[in-house]
C-alpha cells in the first residue's frame, strides 16, 4: 500500500495546483455547505492542502508519527464545524483528484490502496474530534502590538480561557481583518499563569494575513485561536542533549521551549543555531543570548547568509553551518523555519549522517 501510494503521488505531484483546484471544485459540488468554511480567495488554501498531503505521504509508513498528527488535525478541524458527512465528501473528492492526474498509474489496486489509507486517516481524525471535550477555539484580546521592524511584529494576547498548549506547539489563528483566513503561528513563550500568549509574526510576500497582522493589528482586537498542534518538544528526563535549528521567526517555538526549560536548575545541553540573511533578521538574538548568560546548558550560534561584515557569527546557510559541525548523531534535533529551509537543512543532515528518527519538524510554517 505504501509503495503504490508513493508511486502514484509522485506522478500527481508535478500537477499539484491543478490537483488542488479539481479537489476543491469537486468537494464544493458534492457538499456545497463546505464552501462557507473557506475564504473567498482559495490560493493559499490550495497550497496548504498539497503541503499536508506531502507530509502525510512522507509519513504513511511511520504510523507512530502519522497518527498523532492526524489526531491533532481532527481536533483542529472542529473550529470549522466539520462533521462526519464532510469526511465522506473529502474522501471522494481526494480520490477523484488523484485519479484524474495519475493517468495510467491509476489502477484498481492503487485505488484500493488510496481508499484504505484515507479511511484510516479519516477514522483517526474523527475519533480524536469526537473525544475532544474542550472548546473548538478560544477568543483572545490583543493586549499589545509592537512593530519590531518594517516587516515584523510581536503581538501579545489574553485568551478568555487558558489555551492548553505545550511549549513548542503551534496554533491556528483568525484575525478580525481576515475572516476565515486561518493561519498557523507558534507561541514564543511557555504557558504562563496569566495565560498571555506572545506571537512573532513576519510579513510574507503575498501573505494576506501576515501583512495585515504586522500593519493593521491594534490593541483591543479579538482573535480566535484553534487547538494546539505540533510535535516540537523536549523531554528533559530522556537523557538526550538537544540541537535546535531555527530560521527567522522559526525561532519562536524554540524560544518557548527554552523559556520553559529556564525554569529548572538542571537541563540537557541545548545547542541553538539561529539563522537569517542579515543581522536584522535575528531579531530575538539579544534575548536568547541574555538567557544563555545565566543558563550554561544553552549555547546560541547566530548564522548569517548575506551579511559578511558582521562579526561574531557563522557565515553561510543553516544547512551549511549545522553540518559543518558534524552529524549530531547523539542529539534530538528540532528544526523550524520556512519549508525551503526545513527541506534543505533536513536533507543535508541526513546526508551528513543524522538519523531520521532523531529529527522533528512541523509541516505548517508559511502564511
Amino acid at each position: 500500500m505504501v509503495r503504490m501510494i508513493r508511486e502514484s503521488f509522485a506522478v500527481v505531484e508535478p500537477h499539484s495546483e491543478e490537483v488542488a483546484k479539481f479537489f476543491y471544485g469537486m468537494l464544493f459540488s458534492l457538499s456545497p455547505a463546505t464552501r462557507e468554511m473557506f475564504p473567498a480567495n482559495m490560493e493559499v488554501q490550495r497550497s496548504r492542502l498539497l503541503r499536508a498531503l506531502v507530509h502525510v505521504v512522507q509519513m504513511v509508513d511511520r504510523p507512530d508519527d502519522l497518527i498523532p498528527f492526524l489526531r491533532q488535525l481532527g481536533r483542529d478541524h472542529r473550529k470549522f464545524g466539520v462533521i462526519n458527512v464532510h469526511y465522506e465528501a473529502v474522501g471522494t473528492a481526494l480520490l477523484s483528484a488523484v485519479k484524474k492526474f495519475s493517468g495510467a498509474a491509476w489502477t484498481p489496486k492503487v485505488e484500493m490502496a488510496w481508499a484504505e489509507a484515507y479511511t484510516l486517516m479519516a477514522r483517526a481524525m474523527q475519533e480524536a474530534a469526537d473525544a475532544d471535550n474542550g472548546p473548538a477555539y478560544w477568543h483572545a484580546t490583543v493586549l499589545e502590538h509592537q512593530r519590531v521592524s518594517w516587516d515584523l511584529a510581536v503581538v501579545r494576547l489574553q485568551p478568555d480561557h487558558p489555551v492548553n498548549y505545550k511549549a513548542g506547539q503551534y496554533v491556528s489563528v483568525e484575525t478580525p481583518q481576515r475572516k476565515r483566513l486561518w493561519r498557523y503561528y507558534s507561541p514564543a513563550n511557555a504557558p504562563r499563569e496569566d495565560g498571555i500568549i506572545e506571537f512573532h509574526i513576519r510579513s510574507v510576500d503575498g501573505g494576506w494575513v501576515s501583512r495585515s497582522v504586522v500593519g493593521h493589528t491594534q490593541a483591543g482586537d479579538t482573535w480566535r485561536i484553534g487547538p494546539p498542534m505540533g510535535r516540537l518538544s523536549v523531554d528533559r528526563t530522556a537523557g538526550s542533549d538537544i540541537l535546535m535549528v531555527a530560521g527567522g521567526t522559526g525561532v519562536a517555538p524554540m524560544h518557548a521551549i527554552i523559556d520553559e526549560m529556564a525554569q529548572y536548575g538542571e537541563n540537557p545541553r541545548v545547542h541553538l543555531f539561529y539563522g537569517g540573511r542579515t543581522r536584522e533578521d535575528l531579531y530575538d538574538l539579544d534575548n536568547l543570548q541574555r538567557i544563555a548568560t545565566t543558563n550554561p546548558w544553552l549555547t546560541v550560534v547566530p548564522v548569517l547568509e548575506s551579511d559578511p561584515g558582521v562579526r561574531g557569527v557563522e557565515q553561510g546557510s543553516l544547512a551549511d553551518v549545522v553540518t559543518r559541525y558534524g552529524a549530531w548523531e547523539e542529539r534530538d534535533v528540532l528544526v523550524c523555519g520556512s519549508p525551503a529551509m526545513i527541506r534543505s537543512t533536513v536533507s543535508r543532515m541526513l546526508v551528513a549522517g543524522t538519523p531520521l528518527d532523531r529529527i522533528k519538524y512541523d509541516p505548517f510554517t508559511l502564511d
